[in-house]
C-alpha cells in the first residue's frame, strides 16, 4: 500500500457550512490549505446533502399538496390532488444535485487539487491519515487543524430495532412510494417535520413521543398549540410513551408501548427513527490527536471554538453546539475573524434563531417565557392570534399564534415565538431589534408595510 505525505499550513476536516466556507478564506489569507471530504455526494455538507435543503423541498411538494386539497375554501375547485412520490423524489434530488456541484465547483476553484475525497483519521496530534477510494493512503500534517464533520441520526437502543427495516431522516427522502401508515419515533423538529409531510402527502402517521409535551424546549401553550395545528391535519400522538420493544410481522413493524399505566402494541407499514443526532467522531480516531470529547462523543471546545489542544479547532454540529447550518456559519465567522482578521469574536451570548418548517412555521429567538421566569428576569408577556394578523386573514392562514417575553425594568426583548405563516421570515425583524437592544416599543411604533405579516409586530407589541 502506498503511503504518500504531505504538508499544510491548514487541514480542514468535513465540508460542512464552516469547512467549505473556511477553507477558500484560509486560501485568500495565503495559507496552503486541503479540506478532506469522505464522499462527492457529501460536498456542501449535511445542510445541501441530507438535511436542510432536500427537506424543505419536500415540505415545499407537501405544501402544494395541502394548498390543492383546500383550494375550494378560496372559491377554486380542483381536483384531489395524486401525490407522485418518485416525482417529489426526483425534484428533490434535482436541488440537491445542483448545490452540490455548485459546491464542488467552487471548491475545486479555491483549493486546486488540494479537494481531497477520503476518509480521514488521527494518527498523531497533527497528522491525518486518509484512506482513498483506492485503497491508497495519504498521510497529510498541518500546522492547524479544523474539525466539521457532522452528525447522523441516532439510533437508540430498542429491543428489536435493529433486527426490522427502519428508516432515518435520510433514508425516509429516498422512498419512492407513499407509506400506508408512518409511525414516527420523536417529536422534535426532525419528527414533526416529517410527520406532517407525509401525512400531507397521503399516509396515516402517528408520532411517538417520549416527554409530557412534543417539543420540549417550548413552552407548553407554543407546544400545545403545534401538536393542535398537526392534529387538525390528522396526525396521531402518543406522548410520554415508552417502546419497548419492536417486532416485524410481514409487511407490518409491531411496537410494544408502555404509556402511562397501560400497555398497548402499535402496527404500522414503516418507522422513522427521528429521535436526535449523533457525532461523527467514532472513525477519526481523536484519541490519537488526544482531543476531549464529552459522554455522547461531541467535540468540546471553548467559546472560540479551540479543542483542548493547541492548533485544533472544532466547528458545526460536531462541536455539541446548536445543530444549526446558520451556527455553523457563525463558527467560521469566529474563526476567521480570530485567525485572520486581527479581531476577538466568541460563542458567548450570541443570539440563536430557529425555524420548524411545519405547516405554519414556529420560530424562535432568545428566552422563552419558562427560561426567563427561571433566570430571574422580571417579565412582561404579550401573546396575540395569528387570526389578528390581517395579511393571515387574507391568505386564509389563521391557525397559530405570536408570543414574546420583554423585561419590564428595560423594555428589551428577552425572547420571541412565532407560530405562524412566514414565521422564519418575521422572526428576523425580531432578531434584529433584540441584537441592536433596542426597546421592544421600536416594533409597536414602528411604519411596518401593510398588509404583512410582519405587520403582525406592531399588533403583538400593542399588548404590552
Amino acid at each position: 500500500m502506498e503511503v504518500d505525505t504531505q504538508h499544510y499550513d491548514d487541514i480542514i476536516i468535513g465540508g460542512g457550512k464552516a469547512g467549505k466556507t473556511l477553507a477558500p478564506a484560509l486560501v485568500a489569507d495565503g495559507r496552503k490549505t486541503a479540506l478532506v471530504e469522505r464522499s462527492l455526494n457529501m460536498i456542501g455538507g449535511g445542510c445541501i446533502n441530507i438535511a436542510c435543503i432536500p427537506t424543505k423541498t419536500m415540505v415545499a411538494s407537501a405544501n402544494v399538496a395541502n394548498t390543492v386539497r383546500n383550494s375550494a375554501a378560496y372559491g377554486v375547485k380542483s381536483n384531489t390532488p395524486i401525490v407522485n412520490l418518485a416525482e417529489v423524489i426526483q425534484r428533490k434530488r434535482s436541488v440537491v444535485q445542483s448545490a452540490r456541484e455548485m459546491n464542488l465547483h467552487n471548491l475545486e476553484k479555491a483549493l486546486d487539487n488540494n479537494l481531497i475525497i477520503g476518509e480521514a483519521k488521527f494518527v498523531a496530534p497533527k497528522t491525518i491519515a486518509v484512506t482513498m477510494a483506492d485503497g491508497n493512503n495519504r498521510l497529510l500534517t498541518a500546522e492547524r487543524l479544523f474539525i466539521n464533520t457532522g452528525t447522523r441520526p441516532l439510533i437508540p437502543s430498542i429491543p428489536g430495532l435493529t433486527e426490522v427495516e427502519f428508516l432515518t431522516s435520510e433514508s425516509i427522502m429516498e422512498l419512492e412510494y407513499l407509506p400506508e401508515h408512518l409511525i414516527v419515533l420523536g417529536s422534535g423538529y426532525i419528527g414533526l417535520e416529517f410527520a406532517q409531510m407525509f401525512r400531507r402527502f397521503g399516509s396515516r402517521v402517528t408520532v411517538i413521543g417520549q416527554s409530557e409535551q412534543i417539543l420540549s424546549q417550548q413552552d407548553p401553550d407554543i407546544a400545545i398549540a403545534v401538536q393542535t395545528l398537526l392534529e387538525q391535519d390528522g396526525i396521531e400522538f402518543l406522548l410520554k410513551a415508552k417502546v419497548l420493544k419492536i417486532d416485524r410481522t410481514g409487511n407490518e413493524t409491531i411496537l410494544q408501548i408502555q404509556v402511562a399505566d397501560r400497555s398497548l402494541s402499535l402496527q404500522g407499514s414503516h418507522l422513522l427513527v427521528a429521535v436526535g443526532r449523533a457525532p461523527n467522531t467514532e472513525s477519526l480516531n481523536l484519541a490519537a490527536a488526544g482531543v476531549a470529547t464529552d459522554t455522547r462523543g461531541f467535540i468540546q471546545v471553548n467559546d472560540r471554538l479551540e479543542t483542548n489542544v493547541p492548533g485544533i479547532w472544532a466547528l458545526g454540529d460536531i462541536n455539541g453546539g446548536p445543530q444549526y447550518t446558520h451556527i455553523s456559519l457563525d463558527d467560521y465567522r469566529i474563526v476567521k475573524a480570530n485567525l485572520i482578521d486581527g479581531g476577538d469574536r466568541s460563542t458567548s451570548d450570541r443570539l440563536v434563531p430557529s425555524c420548524l418548517f411545519i405547516d405554519p412555521e414556529l420560530a424562535h429567538v432568545g428566552l422563552t417565557e419558562t427560561e426567563a421566569q427561571q433566570q430571574g428576569y422580571p417579565i412582561r408577556v404579550a401573546k396575540v392570534d395569528a387570526s389578528a394578523v390581517p395579511r393571515a386573514r387574507t391568505l386564509g392562514q389563521t391557525d397559530g399564534l405570536l408570543k414574546a417575553i420583554v423585561d419590564t425594568e428595560t423594555g428589551r426583548i428577552l425572547g420571541c415565538s412565532l407560530l405562524c405563516h412566514e414565521a422564519g421570515e418575521v422572526i428576523s425583524t425580531v432578531q434584529m431589534v433584540m441584537q441592536a437592544q433596542m426597546p421592544y416599543t421600536v416594533l409597536r411604533d414602528g411604519i411596518l408595510t401593510h398588509p404583512t405579516m410582519t405587520e403582525g409586530l406592531n399588533i403583538l407589541f400593542s399588548k404590552l
